[in-house]
């Protein structure tokens, strides 16, 4: 086969670098890296990165008001450690309805015993702190004040859910049916949620003002 000239002319000037490298006259030429390289790159290191973060979890009640503190909580119940069940109110409308958070943590005193193997929130527990929320809005009402000790009178239609454990963060809504000022006495239903779960629902609760 017969080559043309000056392809064999192309050929020697793309090849001489090259030949002239191997034969000890220089270097290689470089090579340039792939643009691809970089994308790459960037693509490993989205890879490599966390996708849960302590910040992006936090961040998810980041637009949750506190609209009465612990601190605040406390100046309204008489309830004190270990049974304030309580931590914070999230949501108020006085004389009507509020949220508030219970924070189920493994240092409480009843985990010793319930149960030492697998500890659980005891219902009857739930149940009190969702009267302790109610606490919040009617010790606020006319006929009541601040601090004032009241008893539970009755509790109809309570179900249980879900278990309760520690580390979960229960969080609550009572809403006021009655309110009888001259008697003391009040109405409220009840719910409480773990992780946008169902935990316990309450249909009636029933207090009364201590005389």
């Amino acid at each position: 086969m017969v080559v043309p000239f000056f392809a064999l002319l192309a050929f020697w000037a793309c090849s001489a670098p090259v030949a002239r490298a191997l034969l000890g006259g220089g270097t290689l030429p470089a090579v340039r890296a792939s643009s691809n390289k970089g994308l790459r790159s960037e693509a490993a290191e989205e890879a490599e990165a966390p996708s849960v973060t302590a910040q992006s979890i936090s961040a998810l009640t980041s637009e949750v008001s506190t609209v009465f503190p612990l601190e605040e909580v406390q100046k309204i119940l008489p309830h004190r450690y270990p049974f304030a069940l309580v931590d914070k109110v999230v949501a108020y409308e006085a004389g009507k309805r509020a949220v508030g958070v219970k924070s189920v943590t493994f240092n409480e005193p009843q985990f010793t015993g319930h149960f030492p193997d697998r500890p659980i929130m005891p219902g009857v527990l739930q149940i009190e702190a969702l009267a302790q929320l109610a606490g919040v809005v009617c010790l606020q009402m006319e006929g009541a004040e601040p601090g004032a000790v009241f008893f539970f009178a009755g509790v109809d239609g309570v179900k249980w859910k879900r278990p309760v454990v520690p580390g979960d963060t229960l969080v609550m809504e009572v809403e006021i049916k009655a309110w009888k000022a001259k008697f003391g006495i009040a109405k409220a239903s009840g719910r409480a949620y773990v992780d946008g779960n169902l935990a316990v629902e309450v249909k009636e609760m029933t207090f009364a003002l201590a005389k």
